[in-house]
């Protein structure tokens, strides 16, 4: 087992998955790295993670996890279909969250191999084994909104996601549907995540949101922050609206699911209150403790065509389903993320 001496937690609860063993796809990333470290703060450390390092500094993301082991993604699929099976441990449930996760990701074979593939093939193996499964979904299957956010199964066929991201995503909750595994004996669960941020996304470049690009704008130069105009008339420069979620919140609800394994359907993640890009850098200055200083540039036309101008998650299901928790509000959530992370962070980083 591998030990180290800090872990980055959230909430106060109890994992009652013990005993075998949970894999964690992703588990150097994001929402991967918190997951990780939450279900570590819990007591659960036979974790076997999966993800694929590459020669970048998302290694850095493992330091203060404890697991069994690590693997790159190959090497678990090798196993799921049999080549060095018996090196696979028992396992009880598979949270996946490996994925490419950039919404200007061209390459669609690319996309329809690592986001929709594989998911299906480790949900294929869940059943067949008795495992939990949960997946990543993702917001952007809802395309431009104008059938709302509205993650009833009704709805679901209906929606024409805007990038081929949004579509891998989609191809998946159309296929897990289509197969009833929603809604069988042993169902799956999927999470539509809204706009998450929080600490240990450095490594995602352009993919990170727009809180930690508008930290490390105000502590450069003149400590501007740029965000897009509007090209849309009905919406003011920094007026395009979104829900914004906080890590911690996002991990919750993964782990609730995870930890009820009677509750099957897709789900939204979000708060369910949707705000503006001017109210999330306004919230980065005042947790920076700098008055507001706004740049508006031109969006790329490129991006014009498939910009969502507004977001909301609706958050009835989820609710139904018996979570209870109440999200971290914009402010608090940047507060707690600016405070505990990214400024010690940028303290480290001096020297």
């Amino acid at each position: 087992m591998y030990f180290a001496d800090t872990v980055y937690g959230a909430s106060a609860s109890t994992i009652i998955l013990m005993g075998k063993m949970t894999v964690v796809t992703g588990a150097a990333g994001f929402i991967g790295r918190n997951t990780v470290a939450e279900l570590n703060r819990r007591g659960k450390t036979d974790l076997l993670l999966v993800d694929d390092l590459g020669t970048g500094e998302k290694w850095q993301n493992l330091n203060g996890l404890r697991y069994e082991d690590l693997i790159p993604v190959d090497e678990f699929l090798d196993r799921i279909h049999g080549v060095g099976q018996e090196e696979l441990p028992e396992i009880d449930g598979i949270v996946h969250l490996g994925a490419c996760s950039a919404t200007t990701e061209k390459d669609a074979d690319y996309l329809l191999t690592n986001n929709y593939g594989y998911t299906r093939t480790l949900c294929q193996w869940a059943q067949e084994h008795g495992a939990r499964f949960v997946y990543a979904s993702s917001a952007a299957t809802y395309g431009d909104g104008s059938l709302g956010y509205d993650d009833d199964d009704s709805v679901t066929p209906k929606l024409e996601p805007l990038n081929m991201y949004g579509y891998s995503k989609h191809m998946f909750d159309l296929w897990a549907l289509k197969n009833g595994f929603f809604a069988n004996g042993h169902p799956i669960a999927g999470v539509k995540y809204f706009n998450v941020y929080g600490p240990y996304e450095d490594h995602k470049d352009d993919m990170r949101s727009v809180v930690h690009k508008s930290f490390g704008q105000i502590g450069e130069g003149d400590g501007k922050v740029k965000l897009f105009k509007s090209h849309r008339p009905e919406y003011k420069d920094g007026e395009q609206m979104r829900d914004f979620v906080y890590v911690k919140d996002a991990v919750d609800v993964t782990l609730w699911l995870l930890e009820n394994p009677q509750i099957g359907g897709v789900f939204n993640c979000g708060t369910g209150i949707s705000r503006t890009w001017n109210d999330l850098v306004t919230a980065v200055y005042a947790a920076s403790g700098k008055q507001p200083n706004i740049e508006y540039v031109d969006m790329p036309e490129t991006l014009r065509e498939k910009y969502q101008y507004y977001t909301e998650a609706k958050p009835d299901k989820l609710r139904a389903a018996g979570y209870t928790k109440p999200f971290t509000t914009l402010e608090d959530g940047i507060h707690d993320y600016v405070k505990t992370y990214l400024q010690p962070r940028a303290e480290r980083l001096k020297g």
